[in-house]
């Protein structure tokens, strides 16, 4: 099938730019392109998303964008979430998941909007000031454990991405990202490039999981995609230092709603 390419390379891209977002398409790219049964989507898709993720995270670290004793930290205690959303997910109706997935779709593309509204807002109140927007120092994870509420945020967000992970088969760079930045207080760069991290070892837990369960995977159509997924998350991590994030956010945001509304229209009237 020669979309593969394209559509590899433009989920990677957008995994390594934004550090999360593309792989929310892979399963609706597997489901309605590729012919795959969505529970088999759903676990090829942990495969593309684990490895774009850890070569995308390539370029972030030759930059020191990425904490690795954070990010470890992060996702083993998205483990035991990843794991539960991993059972929960094969014995749920390929068609309600598939609705599912179409909320998740909107709600992931509300919340990059939001983000995306306020990140304008502050920019636009500190130009008027005359001054720039202050970088908060990031926390370590010393300076976590001795805050009880930032390791109840921690710990919650870690678990709630997990879960997203193992039910769904995403990456759940679109939470880790804002997640990292408001509970760990890193930058935006520093939060894109330690979220891949993330990615891979949530991924890597729910697929184990999934393997677990007698998943058929079509592996040369996966591993394929694989190739370009990560070959493009590569070129993503260098547009990330160049392009405009607010234009890539905007337009990964169209394509959510594109997306996610094919999936609804398909779905939803079968449930009925």
């Amino acid at each position: 099938m020669w979309w593969v390419a394209p559509l590899g390379l433009i989920i990677g891209i957008t995994l390594g730019a934004l550090g999360g977002g593309g792989a929310i398409l892979t399963v609706p790219v597997l489901v309605y392109l590729m012919g795959q049964p969505p529970h088999a989507a759903t676990a090829g898709s942990l495969i593309i998303v684990g490895l774009s993720a850890i070569v995308g995270m390539i370029p972030h670290h030759r930059a020191r964008r990425v904490r690795f004793a954070e990010g470890f930290l992060f996702g083993g205690l998205g483990i035991l979430g990843s794991v539960a959303g991993s059972a929960a997910s094969v014995s749920v109706p390929p068609t309600v998941l598939m609705s599912m997935f179409a909320v998740l779709m909107y709600a992931v593309a509300i919340l990059m909007t939001r983000k995306r509204r306020a990140a304008a807002k502050d920019r636009r109140t500190h130009a008027a000031a005359g001054t720039t927007p202050p970088e908060a120092a990031p926390l370590s994870w010393s300076a976590v454990r001795r805050d009880r509420g930032a390791l109840l945020r921690v710990v919650l967000a870690a678990t709630g991405v997990g879960l997203l992970t193992g039910f769904f088969g995403v990456g759940g760079g679109f939470a880790v990202v804002p997640a990292l930045v408001l509970a760990l207080g890193f930058s935006m760069p520093t939060a894109v490039g330690t979220s891949l991290l993330v990615i891979t070892l949530n991924s890597a837990t729910a697929l184990a999981s999934r393997l677990g369960g007698g998943v058929e995977i079509d592996w040369p159509l996966i591993l394929t995609f694989s190739l370009f997924g990560a070959a493009g998350s590569l070129l993503g991590g260098r547009i990330a230092q160049r392009a405009n994030p607010n234009t890539l956010s905007l337009a990964f945001t169209l394509l959510l709603v594109a997306v996610g509304s094919y999936v609804a229209v398909v779905n939803v009237p079968a449930l009925f």
